[in-house]
């Protein structure tokens, strides 16, 4: 892997904004990468980017997607003293949020601003003990009234992201950036369809970037439904549980550690057969592999497998620490090993083995 070439690309997709619903800049980026990998780019009527890679044969169909949507906000109300009342837009934990920074993207560009409420020292004691609701935070742009707000440009329904510049940490393997997930999804796709310029498969590949993954799995829907794959992986982050206070009952995987299996959450059981196909393949190129079971949450897989008569679908995920905040760490190594594991299987899916799986 070129490693230079591959910390770019993640430093342009971690960097950009993109809400559910607000996708276009993370689209921009990934299509401008894809485009000279792939026979064909285009979109369906949500937004969610198909890059086509034709094999020797027109089937099956490989369908390879990250969601290119991160968790962020909407801005609800501008208050008459300029502030900015928000809606979550994903899964936020109330206790990650408070003095961070943030961008409200308006139709003239970012707008800097601080997430912030009540301070604690005016609060009766009873109320300094519990965490503050997102309902009670408003964002801070700078403004001192409503006027003075929307003259910067910004109005109801723009959407708030994170603020938090790609950084190699002092140990060079450890990245940290603000939406890992699923940038990291869409990067290994990219870097997938990389891998295999100029190589043979026995199929045609579509590397997928979805869009609004983080409030109900939509892109995923609306793609599969443009594409009909005949197999479906999903590429999301997973919970890595190397960090103190985690059980190993709570989550299992370590940064460094492989690619994670996951063999089950809320919207999905993978398929048996490509669940061992992924296992054996892994054994065989001595790519070590984590496990993982949810019983909350989803990814992408949950509804690719609900796509006509039924998808094989199954999520393979990059250990990562910290997500659904305004930081989150990876390894590089379980991004190489996820890359060279799912080109692999890319070369194994040919129509045999697939109607093979389909019979399981």
């Amino acid at each position: 892997m070129v490693w230079d070439e591959t910390l770019q690309l993640f430093k342009e997709l971690t960097e950009a904004p993109g809400a559910p619903g607000f996708e276009g800049p993370v689209r921009e980026i990934l299509a401008r990468h894809m485009a000279p990998l792939a026979d064909r780019v285009y979109t369906d009527n949500l937004g969610s980017l198909v890059a086509e890679k034709r094999g020797t044969a027109a089937s099956p169909k490989v369908m390879i997607a990250g969601h290119m949507d991160e968790v962020g906000f909407l801005v609800t109300r501008i208050t008459d003293e300029g502030f900015l009342r928000f809606q979550p837009l994903g899964g936020w934990w109330s206790q990650v949020l408070l003095a961070q920074r943030v961008h409200v993207i308006t139709r003239n560009g970012p707008i800097e601003g601080v997430i912030g409420s009540v301070p604690p020292h005016i609060l009766p004691e009873e109320k300094r003990k519990k965490p503050v609701e997102i309902k009670d935070m408003f964002i801070d742009v700078g403004a001192t009234s409503r006027e003075e707000a929307e003259s910067f440009g910004i109005r109801p329904g723009d959407p708030v992201v994170p603020i938090c510049p790609f950084t190699v940490m002092k140990n060079e393997k450890l990245l940290m950036a603000k939406a890992w997930d699923n940038r990291i999804g869409c990067a290994v796709a990219a870097l997938v369809l990389r891998e295999l310029k100029g190589e043979e498969h026995p199929n045609t590949v579509y590397a997928v970037g979805t869009v609004q993954e983080e409030v109900g799995l939509r892109g995923a829907q609306t793609s599969a439904n443009l594409i009909a794959p005949d197999v479906a992986f999903a590429v999301d982050v997973g919970i890595a549980g190397d960090t103190p206070g985690v059980s190993k009952d709570e989550a299992l995987a370590k940064l460094g550690g492989g690619p994670q299996v996951l063999i089950y959450d809320a919207t999905l059981i993978p398929h048996t057969g490509l669940r061992d196909l992924v296992m054996d393949t892994a054994k065989e190129l001595d790519i070590p592999i984590q496990y993982d079971a949810m019983p909350g949450g989803g990814t992408d897989a949950g509804r690719f497998h609900l796509q006509g008569k039924g998808v094989p679908s199954i999520a393979i995920s990059i250990p990562t620490r910290y997500i659904h905040s305004h930081a989150a760490i990876l390894h590089r190594d379980d991004v190489e090993r996820t890359v060279r594991l799912l080109v692999a299987l890319v070369k194994r899916l040919d129509a045999d083995t697939v109607a093979k799986l389909k019979a399981y």
